[in-house]
């Protein structure tokens, strides 16, 4: 089983974080964030990870928060994949939300970048900061080795927007660390590591 489990301290948060690559999408979320909690329900779902997230916030700072789980999240992601022999390493879905319409596209190369490219008017929806949204996926693509980049194609409601960025980085996510049945034994690169 791909699994991993982190546990993080600072002087800002203490997270406690539980993930299986191999699961069917059972989560049990806390990160005292409503709207954030429930982007992270859905990445589960549509990921079919099993992911445990519990957050204390030292200094009730939600962006400290975020910021912290991304960086949990990330490296939890990268440890469970290990070699990462078998993966397809590539991911992409396109999802509509209502709506909103997303883009997500993932490479788990071992390079870093991260590209989100969403026009959002709303600064805040529910208790959830939009400025945030950027910086979570650069944090997560930092700490999990993979290239990212969504695309908001349409779409004017923020919930929305935002909700299918989360559904379709899972599924894409879900399709690039999934397992090539022809290739288990093999790195899915020519440089023989990613």
């Amino acid at each position: 089983m791909r699994e991993c489990s982190k546990y993080r301290k600072t002087n800002e948060t203490e997270i406690n974080l539980k993930l299986n690559l191999d699961g069917n999408g059972e989560y049990k979320i806390n990160t005292g964030i409503k709207f954030f909690d429930h982007m992270l329900e859905q990445f589960a779902h549509h990921s079919n990870f099993n992911l445990e997230i519990d957050v204390v916030s030292h200094d009730k700072d939600n962006h400290h928060v975020i910021e912290d789980v991304a960086i949990t999240l990330g490296t939890a992601l990268s440890e469970a994949l290990g070699d990462k022999k078998g993966i397809k390493r590539y991911g992409e879905k396109i999802l509509p939300m209502d709506e909103a319409l997303c883009m997500s596209v993932v490479d788990i190369s071992g390079r870093v970048f991260s590209k989100i490219d969403a026009e959002i008017k709303d600064e805040k929806t529910s208790d959830f900061e939009t400025v945030i949204l950027p910086h979570f996926f650069s944090s997560l693509a930092q700490n999990a080795f993979m290239t990212i980049h969504i695309k908001v194609l349409d779409g004017y409601d923020t919930h929305h927007i935002i909700e299918a960025i989360f559904k379709s980085f899972a599924r894409a996510l879900k399709e690039a660390v999934s397992i090539d049945e022809n290739k288990k034994d093999t790195v899915p690169s020519t440089k023989g590591i990613i």
